[in-house]
């Protein structure tokens, strides 16, 4: 097999803004205490592979291996070994009763020790988990050390990661790829909250801590509020009600203290519901005008830099007009979503995908209509591990009001048990929009008719439910100077120049996607896509993030219209 040029080196903006502790702002926004350190920086990293040393070095935390801000920058293999070890020393006074220990990813399975004590395990390369090292912990000195194995296993969720990256397939990673830090809490501490909002009121449960609580929020326009209560659940009627809106993000910021424990947090007045063929929010219909958000990078590969990498992205689609982005087979740190909650930003959050993908079965004949008998099944693992990831992942993003509608399969990737999964889903989460197959493969028990349509014209039949094209455009464009390798190229369509991107996208909207907001009744479109990724040069930005492919005004101009064309259809209806 020929071999593939070297990819070029990029760098993104924010790699200069690179800190010598990396991503070291707290991470967990809606569970905040003031205990906080930060284990995050230079650790300690030895490979093996069958039992030989092929690598000992340094490794900088919390980007995975494979990327070049690691330092690290290479590929491991199935049966590599990843010892990471990282030696600290807990600040004076830092303990209270119990220290904890939390990781906010490790791909794909982990043992984690101190002072040579097993702490735990974990498997799962997307979700935070936590230990209690308090009876490991040594005064003075302590050495922590994390086992990783990274065979990826199809049976867990896996996303875009491939041994062999090209087209829609990118570099996998490998080991810690989020934050690593410990926080010290009472013996009876507040364990979790779970916020409930409505158009008018907010319902927060407590779980943890001790049966007497205090409630207390200060809010613009309101004077500050206090209310003691009992157990485990409060509602709570705001005096000034202010709904949560992508032109108004507002945020209630509150506190909530049980005996020793306190912890900050915030929630929005928000509804999103189905109502025949619309999707209202806040009892109001709406157009999701968005774009695909793959959520990788250049240099960091799952992680920008710095949090401002994802800043700068969500501000950067607002300013071409969007006000949606479908996270694409991939979980983000809670940075992210903070910021498209405290930003506006939509979002539609895919569940990472698992089992193995056919490009023939699963995108070729769906492409060209064939759809019938095509959906596989899943052994008993395999569905057991997904059901318990979908679990997890609805409990970690069951605050954030940004995340409005969720997909449990993308195409026929993975797909089983479809219309089973739903009724878990939606009993688990009743409060979002659930589109159980995105793309081809329809199920019974769904939300929305969701569609995906490249290399031929929308052509929708509207059914009984709301209308979303979930995927189209993928239109190419290549500036070599800011390609991952500018001999490659993967999209659906090429153009030569900016200003011929532009015109052809400027024709898809106008002569497709509003004559299908008037006439199908178009509820909303998810472009493909924000950036550029690897040898996918289909992005509103270079891979690199340093060019706009497109016209600002331009595509202002077109949310505009898509989103005056949908008011007067609404009018109408």
């Amino acid at each position: 097999m020929k071999q593939k040029p070297a990819p070029q080196i990029l760098h993104t903006p924010y790699e200069a803004q690179l800190p010598e502790i990396p991503w070291k702002e707290y991470p967990r926004l809606q569970l905040r205490r003031d205990s906080f350190f930060c284990l995050n920086g230079e650790w300690e990293l030895f490979i093996r592979r069958d039992g030989e040393a092929v690598y000992d070095g340094k490794i900088l935390v919390p980007f995975p291996v494979e990327s070049r801000l690691s330092g690290v920058e290479r590929r491991v293999e199935k049966r590599d070994l990843l010892c990471y070890r990282k030696t600290f020393t807990l600040p004076e006074g830092f303990q209270k009763d119990r220290i904890i220990l939390h990781f906010g990813a490790v791909d794909q399975f982990c043992r984690v020790f101190l002072n040579g004590a097993l702490l735990g395990e974990h498997t799962g390369g997307y979700l935070p988990f936590s230990f209690d090292l308090t009876p490991a912990l040594l005064p003075g000195e302590n050495q922590l050390r994390v086992e990783v194995t990274d065979p990826l296993d199809r049976d867990l969720p896996w996303g875009k990661q491939t041994e062999t990256p090209g087209g829609m397939w990118y570099t996998p990673v490998s080991g810690i790829w989020q934050t690593v830090w410990l926080e010290s809490v009472a013996e009876e501490a507040i364990a979790n909250l779970t916020v409930t909002p409505l158009r008018n009121s907010v319902t927060i449960r407590v779980e943890g801590g001790l049966p007497e609580k205090v409630f207390s929020l200060k809010a613009a326009g309101m004077a500050p509020v206090e209310i003691p209560f009992t157990g485990d659940t409060l509602t709570f009627y705001p005096e000034v009600v202010r709904n949560w809106y992508p032109e108004d993000p507002y945020l209630y910021d509150f506190e909530i203290r049980s005996g020793q424990d306190r912890v900050a947090s915030y929630f929005a007045l928000r509804t999103v519901e189905v109502s025949g063929r619309e999707i209202l929010l806040n009892g109001r219909p709406i157009y999701f005008h968005g774009v695909l958000d793959q959520g990788y990078y250049p240099d960091g590969i799952y992680l920008p830099a710095t949090p401002e990498g994802y800043v700068q992205d969500i501000r950067s689609m607002q300013a071409l007009g969007f006000n949606t982005l479908r996270k694409h087979i991939k979980i983000e740190p809670e940075q992210f979503y903070y910021h498209c909650d405290r930003l506006g930003m939509l979002v539609f959050q895919d569940f990472v995908n698992s089992g193995n993908y056919s490009f023939f079965l699963d995108t070729a004949l769906p492409t060209v209509g064939i759809k019938k008998g095509l959906v596989r099944s899943a052994s008993p693992r395999r569905k057991k591990i997904f059901k318990a990831a979908a679990r997890e992942t609805i409990d970690r993003l069951y605050n954030h009001p940004c995340v409005v509608l969720y997909t449990i399969f993308n195409e026929g990737w993975g797909q089983h048990d479809a219309d089973a999964l739903y009724d878990f889903c939606r009993q688990l989460d009743p409060s979002r929009v659930w589109n159980t197959s995105s793309g081809w493969f329809k199920a019974r028990n769904t939300d929305i008719q969701s569609e995906h349509v490249y290399f031929k014209p929308l052509g929708l039949k509207a059914g009984e439910k709301p209308l979303l094209v979930t995927e189209f455009g993928g239109y190419t464009l290549t500036l070599k100077e800011h390609a991952f390798r500018p001999e490659l190229t993967y999209g659906y369509r090429s153009f030569r120049n900016q200003k011929a991107l532009m015109e052809g996208l400027t024709a898809l909207y106008e002569k497709q996607v509003l004559p299908a907001i008037k006439h199908q009744g178009l509820s909303g479109t998810i472009l493909t896509q924000l950036s550029d990724v690897e040898e996918e040069t289909n992005g509103m930005l270079t891979y690199d993030r340093q060019v706009l492919k497109v016209e600002e005004k331009s595509m202002r101009s077109i949310a505009r219209s898509l989103y005056k064309a949908f008011a007067a259809a609404n009018r109408k209806g």
